[in-house]
C-alpha cells in the first residue's frame, strides 16, 4: 500500500487534482508492485485451482466414466469447503482492516501460508503409501486437505489486496487500476502454464512444488515495495472474532441507507456461483465430457486467458464510460451465453467458442465488480464492505460447487449426462443474479 501522502500529492499546491498520464499511473511503483501479486496469485489460481489439482484428482480417481464424476464431486466439494471457512472469517479480515489500518501485513501473512501450503500438495502427492480408504489413497486425502487451506489463505489474502486498491489513486483512475490489475494478473496465467512444459501429459503432481515458487516469487515485489500506514494507536480497536459479525448485523439492520450495495451483492452471489464453479471445474468439464486431452486443454486456457486479459482491459475502459452497472450487464449476458454453449457442446469447436466467452466475461467481472463496490462504499466503511463483498462471494462459493458435486454424484451413473446437467444449474443461477442486479438502484449509475 502507498503512504496516504502519496496520494495527496496527486493535488497540486492549489488543491486541485493533478491528472497522471495512463503510462505514470501504470508505471507507478507502488501500482506496479501491486499488480504482480495479482501476477503471483493468479499462477495459484490457474495452476492449482483450474488445472493441475483437478488434472491430478481426475488421474488418481478417474478410471472410468462413473468415477470421474466422483473426482468432480471431490474437487467441487474440496472447493466449496475452502469456501465455507472463508465465510466463517471474511467477515473479521473487514473489521481488521477498518480497525487497524494494516493490509500489506495480513497479505504477507495470508499468502506465505497459502504459498507453504501448495507446496506441501506436492509433499504429499509425491509420499507412497499403501494406505487406503474405500479404495482411495491416503496421501490423496492430505493432498486434498493442503489444497484447503492454501486456497483459503489465498482468497483471504485477497480480501486486503482489494481494499488496498483504494489508497493506488484516485475515485476517477479506479477502473484503470483494477483492469490494469487483472490483466497483469491474468499474464500470470500464460507464464504459470509453462509449468506444462516440465509435467507433460502425466504425472501431473509435479506441478505443485514449481508453481509455489512461482508464487511466492512475484508476491516479492508487494512484500517489499508496498508500505502500510496503520491508525495512529489512539484510534485503533481491539479486534474480537465476534465484532466482524457485530458489524455486519449493524450493516443489516442500516440496509435502509446502503440498498444498493445489498441488492448487489445479492446479485453478485449467484453470478460468482457460477465463475467459481466453472473456473474450478473447465479443466475436467473439458477433457472428461468434451474430449479435449490434457495439452489441448491447456492451448484453450491459454487463448481463454488472452481473452481474460483483453477483456479485462477493454472493460476497465468501457466501465469508464457507460459505468459500472451497465458494465456488469453486459458481463453477465455474455456468461449466460458462454455456460449456454458449453452445456451444448458437442463438438470442440463450441467449446472453444465457450471458453473465449468466458475469459472475456471473467476478467470483466474482476474489473466491473471491483470497481462497483468502490462506487457504493462509503469510504469510512470501504473495508468492510469488501468484507461483506467477499462473504456474499465467497457464500455463493459454496453454493455453487456444491450443487455441482451433488448433482454428479446423484447422476455418476449417467456418464457425461451428470456433468451437463450440473453445468446447466450455472446458467440458471447467472440469470438470476441478473435479474437482481437489474433491479439494483445506483444514483452514481450512467
Amino acid at each position: 500500500m502507498i503512504r496516504r501522502v502519496e496520494v495527496s500529492q496527486l493535488q497540486n499546491h492549489t488543491g486541485q487534482v493533478q491528472h497522471r498520464s495512463q503510462l505514470a499511473l501504470y508505471l507507478s511503483l507502488p501500482i506496479l508492485s501491486w499488480a504482480f501479486y495479482d501476477f503471483a496469485n493468479t499462477i495459484f489460481s490457474s495452476n492449482i485451482n483450474t488445472v493441475f489439482f483437478p488434472f491430478y484428482m481426475d488421474e488418481v480417481l478417474g478410471k472410468n466414466e462413473t468415477m470421474q464424476q466422483v473426482a468432480s464431486t471431490f474437487i467441487s466439494y474440496a472447493n466449496a469447503i475452502a469456501s465455507f471457512f472463508l465465510v466463517i472469517f471474511s467477515p473479521l479480515f473487514g473489521v481488521w482492516t477498518d480497525s487497524t489500518g494494516y493490509k500489506k501485513k495480513y497479505i504477507v501473512w495470508f499468502a506465505s501460508i497459502s504459498i507453504l501450503f501448495t507446496f506441501m500438495m506436492g509433499i504429499f502427492a509425491n509420499w507412497q503409501t499403501p494406505i487406503h480408504s474405500s479404495g482411495v489413497p491416503f496421501n490423496l486425502f492430505l493432498v486434498v486437505a493442503s489444497f484447503v487451506i492454501a486456497k483459503f489463505f489465498f482468497n483471504s489474502s485477497l480480501i486486503f489486496y482489494d481494499a488496498m486498491m483504494g489508497d493506488l489513486g484516485t475515485k476517477e483512475e479506479m477502473p484503470l487500476i483494477s483492469g490494469y490489475g487483472v490483466a497483469v494478473g491474468y499474464l500470470g496465467t500464460i507464464f504459470g502454464l509453462l509449468v506444462y512444459i516440465y509435467v507433460g501429459d502425466s504425472g501431473f503432481h509435479r506441478a505443485f512444488i514449481p508453481t509455489a515458487i512461482l508464487y511466492l516469487l512475484f508476491s516479492l515485489p508487494l512484500f517489499f515495495i508496498n508500505k502500510d500506514v496503520p491508525l495512529p494507536k489512539a484510534q485503533r480497536k481491539t479486534v474480537k472474532f465476534i465484532d466482524g459479525y457485530k458489524e455486519i448485523f449493524q450493516t443489516f439492520k442500516d440496509m435502509r441507507q446502503h440498498k444498493a450495495i445489498f441488492t448487489f451483492m445479492i446479485a453478485y452471489f449467484f453470478i460468482n456461483d457460477a465463475i467459481s464453479t466453472t473456473i474450478a471445474m473447465m479443466a475436467v468439464y473439458a477433457t472428461a465430457i468434451v474430449g479435449f486431452s490434457s495439452g489441448q486443454f491447456i492451448i484453450l486456457y491459454l487463448v481463454s486467458t488472452i481473452s481474460t486479459i483483453i477483456g479485462s482491459l477493454a472493460f476497465g475502459y468501457i466501465t469508464k464510460s457507460i459505468g459500472a452497472k451497465r458494465a456488469i450487464t453486459w458481463v453477465a449476458l455474455l456468461m449466460i451465453v458462454a455456460l449456454t454453449l458449453a452445456a451444448l457442446a458437442t463438438q470442440q469447436w463450441m467449446f472453444w467458442i465457450a471458453g473465449s466467452l468466458f475469459g472475456v466475461s471473467l476478467g470483466s467481472m474482476w474489473v466491473t465488480s471491483r470497481t462497483y463496490i468502490m462506487e457504493l462504499s462509503p469510504t469510512a466503511k470501504r473495508g468492510q464492505f469488501f468484507g461483506l463483498f467477499a462473504f456474499s462471494g465467497k457464500v455463493s462459493s459454496i453454493v455453487g460447487p456444491a450443487i455441482y458435486g451433488t448433482v454428479t454424484l446423484w447422476l455418476k451413473d449417467y456418464g457425461t449426462l451428470a456433468s451437463r446437467v450440473a453445468l446447466s444449474t450455472l446458467i440458471v443461477l447467472t440469470v438470476i443474479g441478473l435479474f437482481v442486479h437489474l433491479t439494483v438502484k445506483d444514483k452514481n449509475s450512467k
